[in-house]
């Protein structure tokens, strides 16, 4: 499968306008696909899982996207490291198992074998002048975010760093590189991977759509966030041990990574994100008690995760197609929380359960109407402001000279 760029990307950007949808192009064609997946989910850092699944040295894990598939292991230094799933030999797939413990990694095609280092130790039969050293397996870029691990594998991804360190001392009372995954789900939606971001990006969408968690959250009507809310979370954090700085850093032209970080208030009668507003698991970290509201945290637009007070929540809207998703969602808790006995699971899945099935649904309608030929692009609403900083970073990555 041979790659060409996209006929006419150029012609088809400059259609674009700020403050409407992308033409319909963008999720339809097969080989913008196959664009997007080299030029913006290859070249951009994203989050693969939590240091809790790769304790043990030899530990892995697999993450695939596209055609891509990366092996994350914690290898004989101790040291988490990124390959890619692809033999130096002639491609075949080297690691077949999801997950487990290995020594090295053998491929089951004709027994290359890697250490942990990425290192190839030997190839059977390949003469005297072969030299193992020059076929390892590629590496991928990584960084481990207070246990959050993140990979590219672009050759000069962009600068993470700065906005982690930022990020940082917000996050701290979380505790985040202390948890443990509780529960992890997968939706499938039959739609272009960048209308499920869209649709995540935006909360216009939440009152008419999502009724259960329109019933706790106030994101879903700017009207409601009064001073006086936003006022009584904000003094009840500070003494539960939280920093309520707002940090929204936007993406850089050249293909740098925007940051945001926000607490926003929850409902009267809601602590945390659940059916009944009680508490679902453990306080997470140092916090010293509940402050009724919930942080969006997103690290580049890929990267997204709501932290309340007692669990966390992340979310990965994976590329399996042209219009084919993978809406993964990921639950956390502290790590010493045990399920039966510091929190049930049914109980702490249940809102982002729910609001991932009213997500599924409306994102696939949302596919089905802009596959029409009369779908034309309309204006963004203001509640929309975070798809166009989306837009802006998407266009650049793929056609940075348009």
């Amino acid at each position: 499968m041979s790659y060409q760029k996209p006929a006419g990307l150029g012609a088809l950007v400059q259609k674009c306008q700020p403050g409407f949808a992308l033409p319909r192009d963008f999720y339809t064609r097969p080989d913008i696909y196959q664009h997007d997946i080299k030029t913006y989910w290859n070249e951009s850092w994203i989050w693969v899982g939590h240091v809790s699944q790769i304790v043990e040295k030899g530990a892995f894990f697999l993450f695939e996207y596209g055609h891509e598939s990366i092996i994350v292991v914690r290898d004989g230094s101790d040291r988490v490291r990124a390959y890619l799933n692809v033999c130096r030999h002639r491609g075949s797939r080297v690691c077949v198992e999801h997950q487990g413990t290995a020594r090295v990694f053998s491929c089951p095609y004709h027994a290359w074998t890697y250490d942990l280092d990425g290192k190839l130790r030997g190839g059977r039969e390949m003469g005297p002048d072969f030299d193992p050293a020059q076929y390892g397996l590629f590496e991928a870029h990584v960084r481990v975010f207070e246990g959050l691990i993140f990979i590219s594998t672009g050759a000069n991804p962009p600068d993470i760093d700065a906005g982690l360190d930022q990020l940082r001392p917000l996050v701290a009372p979380f505790d985040l590189a202390n948890l443990k995954l509780a529960h992890t789900a997968s939706y499938p939606v039959p739609a272009n991977w960048k209308l499920a971001i869209e649709n995540y990006m935006e909360c216009y969408h939440c009152a008419p759509a999502h009724k259960d968690y329109s019933r706790s959250h106030s994101l879903k009507d700017p009207a409601s966030m009064t001073d006086e809310l936003v006022g009584a979370m904000q003094d009840k954090a500070r003494a539960a041990g939280l920093d309520t700085t707002e940090i929204s850093l936007p993406e850089q032209s050249g293909g740098g990574m925007n940051f945001y970080f926000r607490r926003y208030p929850l409902y009267s009668g809601y602590v945390t994100g659940s059916k009944d507003g009680t508490p679902v698991a453990p306080l997470l970290g140092t916090l010293g008690g509940y402050d009724g509201g919930t942080t969006d945290l997103q690290i580049g637009v890929l990267n997204n995760f709501l932290i309340y007070s007692d669990y966390v929540v992340g979310y990965r809207f994976v590329p399996t197609g042209v219009q084919e998703t993978d809406i993964q969602v990921v639950w956390m808790v502290r790590g010493d929380a045990e399920a039966g006995r510091d929190y049930d699971p049914d109980t702490l899945i249940w809102l982002w359960h729910e609001t991932s099935l009213d997500d599924e649904r409306i994102i696939r309608v949302n596919q089905e109407g802009v596959n029409s030929h009369h779908f034309v692009p309309g204006p963004l609403s203001h509640m929309e402001w975070g798809i166009q900083s989306f837009y802006d970073s998407y266009l650049g990555m793929i056609a940075p000279s348009v």
